[in-house]
């Protein structure tokens, strides 16, 4: 099978999979990141080792129109910021990998609301690519159950450990999951995270706090404090209960600050008041 791919490091696997098969890959096609959260260094290097091709710009149907004059039969879609031309006048097939278990979760970067909304079991899928995203047939997912104490980095390793088995299977079984592949039917499309649901409420309780601290990761929260904005890049908790009014500065030491919370406290130990952009890992979709 001929085919490209579109990648970032975290999907590389999709790229090794399809190589271990036997399939031959003509172009593979990533975006400029910042390195934070996604990278896609791995993915160059390989890709100048091959011999394959890469291109940082936006597919377009010129591209898709020269694929096809190589012969090349699928566009593998794993991770990427840009919307992809219509592919049917020049290939015979292209389906997306999703970190969601579609119909649930459509959209862009769905791990951190699973997390926020305490998802008992999460998944990845493989579905045909539509113009509206996420939407297209499925031709399988991968499922597994989420901790209590999901963290967005373990979220994203399982997800990685799931991506693979979920390859494996469509690739070595492409042609029939193709032809059975099954519409959707009712979802949710859930949009990129807001700036609001990154803020901390200092005076609220531990668990939420905690659970927002977990669910962005490397993303970082961000809180205030005395009328003064920060990036939140390493905190800790505790429960007990005190006299302090919740949300106000207990005391700091150097660059740590204890906070008294609702039912707690929170030690901020690491913390910046750079711009939220230049730590939010992407830009916005």
């Amino acid at each position: 099978m001929r085919f490209a791919i579109t990648l970032t490091d975290r999907f590389k696997v999709l790229l090794d999979t399809a190589l271990q098969a036997g399939w031959q890959p003509l172009k593979i096609f990533t975006s400029p990141l910042d390195g934070k959260i996604h990278d896609n260094r791995q993915v160059i290097e390989q890709a100048a080792r091959l011999g394959i091709p890469v291109q940082l710009s936006p597919i377009t149907e010129a591209d898709l129109a020269a694929l096809a004059a190589q012969g090349c039969e699928t566009l593998l879609l794993g991770s990427y910021d840009w919307r992809v031309p219509n592919w049917r006048p020049y290939l015979a097939h292209a389906v997306n990998f999703h970190p969601s278990p579609l119909p649930e979760a459509r959209g862009p970067f769905p791990l951190v609301r699973a997390i926020l909304e305490q998802k008992a079991e999460w998944g990845v899928s493989c579905h045909v690519v539509e113009q509206d995203f996420d939407s297209g047939a499925l031709l399988d997912r991968q499922l597994f159950a989420m901790a209590a104490d999901e963290t967005l980095n373990t979220l994203e390793w399982k997800c990685q450990l799931a991506l693979e088995q979920l390859a494996r299977r469509v690739i070595a079984d492409f042609p029939t999951l193709w032809q059975q592949a099954q519409p959707q039917g009712p979802g949710s499309y859930w949009p990129r995270w807001s700036e609001a649901e990154r803020m901390l409420d200092l005076s609220g309780p531990l668990a939420t706090i905690q659970r927002q601290l977990r669910a962005f990761g490397d993303i970082n929260c961000l809180a205030e404090a005395n009328g003064v904005g920060f990036v939140v890049h390493r905190a800790q908790g505790w429960l007990e209960t005190h006299s302090f009014k919740p949300g106000s500065l207990v005391r700091s030491v150097d660059l740590s600050m204890l906070f008294a919370v609702a039912d707690g406290f929170l030690v901020i130990s690491e913390w910046s008041v750079q711009a939220p952009g230049v730590v939010s890992g992407r830009r916005p979709f």
